[in-house]
């Protein structure tokens, strides 16, 4: 089953897709954000052509863990979304994601890469949050 990460933004909203048998997260897309009602029916529209069967939503969180005002438009989103796809969702803390995208996003950029468009950094992000996702199923297993 694939599974769909997502790191919602009040720019955009990074996408990642896990392989077929949930090993692995990768970068899919980015969204621009316009607003919550074309950006649920794009995500819904992803949904169902990559087959996802659950999605993973970053949930902001402070250092401290408590939830802000970020956190609330997340959920404000995700309920939205749920109200039209109907397949599983689960919050996992985003806590420093973007922040690694960044880093990863440098370290590749050091190496020679053959990638003729870059990633776009929330889009990294979101596979951060879905792999870390991955990792702690399979290692729950």
């Amino acid at each position: 089953m694939r599974i769909l990460g997502l790191d919602i933004g009040d720019k955009r909203i990074g996408l990642a897709l896990s392989d077929p048998e949930g090993l692995l997260a990768s970068p899919l897309t980015i969204i621009e954000r316009s607003n919550d009602g074309e950006d649920v029916k794009v995500i819904a529209a992803i949904v169902e052509r990559e087959q996802a069967g659950k999605v993973i939503v970053g949930m902001p969180r402070s250092l401290s863990g408590s939830l802000g005002e970020q956190a609330e438009k997340v959920k404000d989103f995700a309920d939205k979304l749920a109200h039209v796809i109907k397949i599983p969702f689960e919050f996992r803390d985003e806590r420093l994601s973007t922040v690694s995208a960044e880093r990863l996003m440098r370290e590749a950029r050091t190496k020679k890469s053959p990638r003729k468009q870059p990633v776009r950094r929330d889009a990294v992000a979101a596979a951060i949050i879905l792999q870390s996702y991955l990792d702690e199923v399979r290692d729950q297993r």
